[in-house]
């Protein structure tokens, strides 16, 4: 169930800054995964530099923030006026092209990123029960960065232009509000978040070409079940699918072993684990089609 929470907080991190865009923006970022990507290897280059992960850490979340800043001024700006359907092959077509200057720079093998030394081993949390003390690093990274996110959207000027915008983008920019600049800032925050999650599950997964396409079907599943726009709403969407998904790989391969062999168990069990996310969206889609918390209510 930790590692549950843990996973989710990073799903939190991607889907935060991805439910704000198309809450806001109308915008449909299907590169929002290669961000992360990008994230996890510039985060295992300045480790491997610098030596020190939580510089290296530091300097990836900048290096991406401008990025990502660099990627919405030059190029996702142009198609805000456009349909989903130009945003979807524009971006995926950004997906192809970020993924082939990755393996131009950093090779098609898969990057080493380790853990900190002092946070390899378990750490005793309860009597009896020992737990990685860097995936308890994560969820304290991760509590932190949501308090701070969420302190942004409610008690900050720019939190009430983003909470606007979210609410209704075209009353907002009648009122005065920014709408370049702050679309600008925030593809630089989403981008942050991105590489603050690549940095931390990288030593977890892997660092390698398309990371990014695999989680961000998840984090498209998060902001569904928790209302387009919303922060609150990713949030608890994240940690309801990353308890359903860990608990699922965890506890259904147990539960199958008990009525049929052990090999049928162990590949029978993970793979209706993946089918219990998108039955709990089609649940909660089913009693509350904005999500549990849109934005625009």
């Amino acid at each position: 169930m930790l590692n549950g929470v843990q996973f989710g907080l990073m799903l939190f991190l991607l889907a935060a800054g991805l439910t704000l865009v198309f809450g806001i923006m109308d915008m449909i970022n299907l590169a929002h995964g290669s961000l992360y990507m990008i994230g996890a290897y510039l985060t295992a280059t300045f480790v491997g530099i610098t030596g020190v992960f939580w510089l290296g850490v530091l300097l990836a979340v900048v290096g991406t923030a401008l990025i990502g800043m660099l990627l919405e001024f030059s190029i996702l700006r142009q198609l805000y006026r456009r349909d989903h359907l130009s945003q979807v092959l524009a971006t995926f077509a950004l997906i192809l092209i970020i993924n082939e200057v990755v393996r131009i720079i950093w090779g098609s093998q898969p990057l080493l990123l380790s853990a900190p030394e002092g946070l390899s081993g378990p750490i005793e949390i309860l009597p009896g029960l020992n737990y990685s003390a860097f995936r308890l690093t994560i969820i304290g990274v991760g509590l932190v960065v949501a308090m701070g996110l969420f302190l942004l959207v409610n008690n900050t000027r720019v939190g009430m232009w983003l909470r606007a915008g979210a609410s209704n983008r075209e009353m907002a920019q009648a009122m005065g509000v920014p709408i370049k600049p702050l679309f600008t800032l925030l593809f630089g925050v989403g981008a942050a978040l991105c590489a603050i999650a690549g940095a931390f599950l990288g030593p977890i997964l892997a660092v390698q070409v398309g990371m990014g396409e695999s989680i961000l079907i998840l984090a498209f599943v998060v902001i569904v079940i928790g209302g387009i726009g919303s922060v609150k709403g990713a949030l608890v969407g994240a940690l309801l699918v990353g308890i359903v998904d860990t608990a699922g790989r965890a506890f259904l391969p147990l539960l199958l072993s008990q009525v049929a062999s052990p090999e049928v168990a162990s590949n029978l069990g993970p793979a209706l684990a993946s089918i219990l996310i998108y039955l709990l969206m089609a649940v909660v889609l089913f009693f509350k089609p904005q999500g549990l918390f849109p934005a625009r209510t």
